[in-house]
């Protein structure tokens, strides 16, 4: 059934929103649609509200559906009432509109997922429980589904008890990895969860505590001792977890995927953990990326659960990231497709489609401009600055500032510094940029202080008036 949309509009983007749709309209991959378009009276779409929508449509006539832009504010569910037809936001850039008919502008499912994180506290012995509670929240919030207590060599750790305890009381599963047969005996005495880890020689800890054991090989490399291990839980019906370990770039890394390529081959039924510290810690290099590929390799060989940390500073966010690898990876999985199109959550540096306006666009833009408030746009060949006077273009914002006017406007030229800042950086890093908007950092972005840039402007209106007088 073809479907009649609405959609809504300014007046700057009037003209291209019905050549995207034109051109979306007759790809012959989209689903048919009939679309109307209604331009409100704002000159910037994006600064449309749900309240401002309200007051000037007055009716939708036969439209099925009404699409507002991506970034209009305001509660959509008041619109639906007073129309009587569902009301959504589409994409930020009306330029996304193409991909946003392509999935039928319906959201992915990133609710899902079939590996569970554990996250370690490598610093666990220098921690107070406290200390230890306190990070066990922060990791609980970036993903992790169990809370992995690190003991280290030679290094005391009298409240390790306490400490799993301390835990259990609070619902944290909890795992305790250590290579003392004292450690591991004591945490699984205190109700921990998981044992990291036991091998063929320390099996035995299993038959004395409840907790569930992550076995290794009992030497470096050496997968028959891991079989070995494996067939006595086997044998005794006790559940465990196999981990053939990932070692370091130039250590081992390619021939220990190829162990765990062969461990699940042998046993297509058995829970699988790995360890994906050795590759983002260990690696001077953004871990966005190295956890895509880890976790596309995990997707595919069909791994449960991996053993993370954030540790070093450049690994900062690797819990989070992890979190968001595993969602996409097992949507992608699901769906049988390529893992593109699902979130930007590990696009940190860069994005899919910088640059959606070509120069000449922006020039074509930049003639409808009849007021002295000025418009920033990114394109490849650079920044693009523009009100009614004209428009300037340059890849240096310090080239651009003698024609901006602003040398005593303290106000408008701190925000046009801030503004052409971002898009510089955008420039630079190929990133999309929507000017007002922050820049998007993928699992690393934060949510944007509106009050902040309010506060500003009101301070803005208030110095101009007081000038005035």
């Amino acid at each position: 059934m073809t479907q009649n949309l609405l959609f809504l509009t300014g007046k700057l983007a009037e003209k291209s929103l019905n050549k995207v749709l034109s051109e979306v309209q007759s790809n012959p991959k989209t689903p048919p649609f009939k679309y109307r378009i209604e331009q409100i009276g704002v000159s910037v779409a994006a600064l449309m509200t749900s309240d401002l929508i309200g007051r000037r449509l007055k009716e939708t006539g036969d439209a099925d559906k009404v699409i507002v832009p991506g970034l209009c504010q305001g509660d959509l569910s008041k619109l639906e009432a007073q129309y009587g037809v569902p009301v959504e936001r589409g994409p930020n850039d009306l330029k996304d509109l193409p991909q946003y008919f392509g999935h039928a502008g319906v959201t992915p499912d990133l609710s899902r997922y079939s590996v569970e994180i554990f996250a370690e506290i490598v610093d666990a012995p220098y921690l107070s429980i406290e200390g230890v509670v306190h990070k066990a929240k922060q990791f609980q919030a970036q993903g992790a589904n169990v809370i992995d207590i690190g003991c280290l060599p030679s290094v005391p750790f009298p409240h390790l008890a306490d400490t799993v305890k301390a835990l259990k009381e609070l619902d944290f599963k909890v795992s305790v990895d250590s290579l003392h047969t004292d450690d591991l005996l004591m945490a699984g005495r205190a109700g921990a969860d998981y044992l990291l880890s036991l091998t063929e020689e320390t099996l035995w800890i299993a038959d004395e505590v409840a907790s569930t054991p992550v076995l290794i090989p009992a030497k470096p490399h050496s997968l028959p001792s891991l079989f070995r291990a494996i067939d006595v839980c086997i044998k005794a019906g006790k559940p465990f977890l196999a981990d053939a370990i990932l070692d370091p770039i130039h250590f081992g890394l390619t021939d220990s995927i190829v162990r765990y390529q062969k461990l699940r081959k042998k046993y297509p039924d058995i829970q699988i953990m790995m360890g994906i510290g050795n590759l983002t810690e260990l690696t001077d290099a953004d871990t966005t990326g190295i956890n895509a590929m880890l976790f596309g390799m995990i997707s595919e060989l069909d791994i449960n659960a991996v053993l993370a940390t954030s540790v070093s500073p450049h690994a900062v966010n690797a819990i989070a990231e992890a979190d968001v690898a595993r969602r996409t990876m097992f949507a992608a999985k699901q769906d049988e497709r390529l893992p593109r199109g699902y979130t930007n959550g590990l696009l940190g540096l860069h994005d899919r489609r910088p640059f959606t306006y070509s120069e000449d666009e922006i020039k074509e833009i930049a003639a409808q401009i009849k007021d002295p408030s000025f418009r920033i746009q990114v394109s490849e060949s650079g920044m693009h600055v523009y009100n009614r006077d004209g428009i300037f273009e340059h890849t240096d914002p310090f080239a651009l500032y003698p024609h901006l006017k602003v040398d005593d406007d303290a106000s408008h030229a701190f925000y046009l510094g801030v503004e052409l800042a971002r898009a510089q950086i955008a420039w630079q890093l190929k990133k999309r940029y929507v000017q007002d908007q922050e820049l998007d950092w993928g699992i690393a972005s934060e949510v944007q202080n509106k009050v902040a840039k309010t506060a500003h402007r009101e301070a803005s209106l208030k110095e101009k008036r007081n000038k005035n007088r």
